[in-house]
């Protein structure tokens, strides 16, 4: 018998430690472009548009709002654990 544990690949994030270095860098990626908010000048067609963070803020809401009205979705979406598995009978 063949022992798995030795055919099985590695990959970078089965390490808890690379999983933490990619959160890390998008924080501090996202904490960068909320900074250059305040030195670049944007033409906006809006007045909400010139607030500061306002590309950050509404990026945050319009993805809270996917969630919950994919979660509404899922209730009259979501099929039995063996819906296929019923047609073959």
């Amino acid at each position: 018998m063949v022992n798995m544990k030795k055919s099985e690949k590695k990959h970078i994030f089965d390490n808890p430690r690379n999983v933490s270095w990619v959160i890390r860098g998008l924080f501090i990626g996202c904490a960068l472009l909320v900074i250059a908010d305040l030195f670049v000048h944007r033409h906006v067609s809006h007045s909400l548009e010139e607030l500061f963070g306002f590309y950050a803020f509404y990026g945050f809401f319009a993805c809270v709002v996917l969630v919950l009205i994919a979660k509404e979705m899922r209730k009259f979406l979501m099929r039995d654990e063996n819906y296929y598995d019923d047609l073959d009978d």
